[in-house]
């Protein structure tokens, strides 16, 4: 299988689960798609104005979760698990029906959605891929949130830190060659918070759906979770899930330096307006040749389309 050739699932899989936010129920099915679908979301439960398509401007709501609208007002929430599979997996088309707003929790990571797409298998096409290549380095800050992204030679490396004043999390770095590291230990990693701000999300009518079952609860030096971490770094990994989930709107692979600290959907989201807001900043580049491995993306064989 070329690792430059759109892919999408060999059959349809399917999710039933509560929304971590909403707490309502949703089933979700995800389909194959032809080339040059992209991802695409069909909201089943409204008739007329049901499609949602992810991209970077149609972020409606970057906080606590990435949700996306379309002209209509109609959305789906929670995106950035799954989303962080399909990038990782390397998956390019799909359709996604869901009947309700937001997609289900499951057990607060990506692992499901990887273990479903690994277990029907991944269709390659004969449609090359487009890869966004940035070209200029563009910051963001927000305080004491830093994030920037660069240009970098082969690869997406994800460069995150995070920072609580919690003891038990303190401070948390990792690096993550997302196109040449196995990404086990990212798929896994689940959502977490903090047992004080709980209450907090829940006055907000957040977290409705939150259990020990889909999240990694904190209190002072412990966590709550009777199977403990299922990672050394699990939340900063989490948190690289997220990244990988939030970029995959760009619509296409990405090759980039991405180094960010204290950041979440947010500050991903606003870094990448600020690169699309001038085509200066990055190119979108068509692969022509079939299979040859992806170390040797920068080197000739790239055809610029934009």
């Amino acid at each position: 299988m070329s690792v430059l050739n759109q892919k999408t699932l060999k059959e349809t899989i399917a999710f039933e689960g509560v929304g971590l936010h909403s707490g309502k129920k949703a089933y979700m099915e995800i389909k194959p798609a032809k080339p040059n679908t992209g991802i695409v979301f069909k909201r089943t439960d409204i008739k007329n104005n049901n499609i949602v398509v992810p991209g970077v401007f149609n972020v409606s709501n970057a906080a606590y979760c990435t949700t996306i609208s379309n002209d209509s007002g109609v959305s789906v929430s929670t995106i950035e698990h799954l989303m962080g599979a399909f990038f990782g997996m390397g998956i390019d088309n799909a359709l996604i029906e869901i009947n309700n707003e937001e997609v289900p929790i499951l057990d607060g990571s990506a692992k499901k959605f990887v273990n479903e797409i690994s277990r029907v298998g991944i269709r390659a096409s004969e449609t090359p891929i487009k890869i966004i290549k940035i070209e200029k380095k563009i910051n963001f800050k927000d305080g004491e949130k830093t994030i920037s992204i660069e240009p970098n030679k082969i690869s997406l490396d994800i460069d995150f830190e995070i920072k609580y004043r919690n003891s038990y999390i303190e401070t948390q770095r990792n690096l993550v060659k997302v196109y040449e590291d196995d990404l086990t230990e990212v798929y896994n990693s689940r959502t977490f918070c903090l047992f004080e701000d709980v209450e907090k999300l829940k006055e907000m009518n957040l977290a409705k759906g939150g259990t020990l079952e889909n999240a990694i609860v904190v209190k002072g030096q412990k966590i709550l979770n009777k199977t403990g971490l299922r990672n050394e770094k699990e939340f900063v990994n989490h948190k690289i899930l997220d990244c990988m989930g939030d970029l995959y709107l760009s619509g296409y692979k990405i090759i980039g330096k991405l180094i960010c600290s204290q950041g979440g959907h947010r500050l991903t989201n606003q870094l990448l307006r600020r690169v699309f807001e001038d085509n200066v900043n990055f190119s979108l580049v068509e692969v022509k040749e079939k299979s040859i491995p992806h170390f040797l993306i920068n080197r000739n064989i790239l055809k610029s389309i934009a």
